[in-house]
């Protein structure tokens, strides 16, 4: 059988999705149909401030489920906090779980599952395919227009001795059913709009050009540029415009598909480790190095970037690939500050200081297998010293 190309082998995982305006209601009946018989209700305080976990609570009570709430989550999810939830979890007898919040609370949920089921620090499954035991029937409600943690096999957790984030990838915590819910993102503020925003035109970016994407991934990473391109500053601008936020969680979906199957890249590699050292928002690292890894890529893959910069509306045709880089980096830094955001990572409290140590964090990160140039050290050091 011949090899490579389209016939090379390739797998794509997703849930469930229930996508449109009120999905979240139909929490308490997905996990009725799941087996439950009680819910762990994993969140966080500003999404219970917005009402969206009242919602969900009220039909888990309406359907007569007990429930119990585990609501402490950092905007970066901890390995400290995962361990607290799963003790909730076995004490409470939980046997399934819902998650309502952005990719922190998913995330925190996926290994309060993983530990409540392998019995086995969260910080032993970093990598891929080291999940033994899939985790607990696993519902969620997204309320960010960017993480897509809500269908991808990826949980990211903050390993806090060493500072670094870690990636877990397995097929096994791909939750079983995802609620779409548009009219969440309305509470959604305009700087979280932008870096959720930004955080998934990374995601499709990067499966685009990722070295395992696929004729499947292709489709929904360009599409979810697209849509991100059309969209995320008209939603910044109108936060309460229900189908301006159903085409953004569109694009959110459309990314998390592509990118769970196709893999990430250098840019979130290099965000995990910021995120780890400083706690900076992911979205917004992504945002500020997009288009230096762009820069630092485009030698590798002319051609998808090209394609990348058509489905942001650019005219490339007869150009030669410096003009076409160069015509890419400066919409995305149009793009960027169209939704307001600015400066560099200096600007965010960053020194240069902790450049080296944080490229030897990155160079660790599992999503670098799957970038479409790899990277030495020392081009990684050049890059965070770009983007301060």
């Amino acid at each position: 059988m011949p090899s490579g190309g389209i016939l090379e082998l390739r797998k794509f995982v997703a849930p469930e999705c229930v996508f449109g305006a009120d999905a979240r209601n139909l929490a308490a009946k997905y996990a009725l149909n799941l087996g439950a018989r009680k819910v762990l209700v994993v969140t966080d305080p500003g999404v219970i401030a917005c009402g969206w976990t009242d919602d969900v609570m009220t039909g888990l009570r309406d359907a007569g489920l007990p429930y119990v709430v585990f609501e402490n989550v950092s905007p970066n999810p901890r390995d400290n906090e995962v361990l607290s939830g799963s003790e909730v979890y076995l004490a409470e007898q939980c046997n399934s779980i819902i998650a309502v919040g952005g990719g922190s609370p998913i995330d925190c949920a996926k290994g309060v599952g993983i530990v409540s089921t392998n019995d086995r620090n969260i910080l032993e499954f970093e990598g891929v395919d080291e999940v033994r035991i899939p985790i607990p029937p696993l519902i969620c409600v997204p309320t960010t227009g960017g993480s897509s943690a809500d269908v991808s096999q990826f949980a990211i957790i903050t390993d806090t001795t060493r500072k670094v984030k870690i990636a877990i990838v397995s097929k096994a915590i791909v939750p079983d059913v995802s609620l779409v819910d548009p009219v969440t993102l309305t509470t959604l503020p305009a700087d979280l709009t932008a870096d959720t925003g930004f955080d998934a035109l990374t995601h499709a970016f990067e499966a685009y050009v990722s070295n395992a994407q696929s004729a499947i991934t292709d489709l929904f990473a360009l599409e979810a540029i697209r849509l991100v391109h059309n969209y995320l500053p008209a939603s910044i601008a109108d936060p309460l415009n229900i189908e301006l936020r159903g085409w953004m969680a569109i694009a959110c979906l459309h990314a998390g598909f592509a990118f769970s199957n196709a893999g990430l890249g250098l840019v979130h590699a290099m965000s995990h480790s910021l995120g780890g050292t400083t706690d900076i928002a992911h979205g917004l690292s992504n945002a500020i190095l997009l288009r230096h890894v762009v820069e630092f890529n485009f030698p590798s893959a002319a051609d998808r970037y090209r394609a990348i910069g058509q489905a942001m509306g650019l005219r490339l045709s007869g150009k030669g690939d410096e003009e076409a880089c160069t015509d890419i980096i400066n919409e995305l830094t149009r793009f960027q500050e169209s939704v307001g955001i600015t400066g560099t990572l200096g600007k965010y409290g960053l020194d240069r200081t902790m450049i080296r140590e944080l490229a030897g964090k990155a160079m660790a990160d599992p999503d670098i297998a799957t970038a479409v140039r790899q990277p030495s050290q020392q081009d990684i050091e050049d890059i965070y010293e770009r983007a301060f």
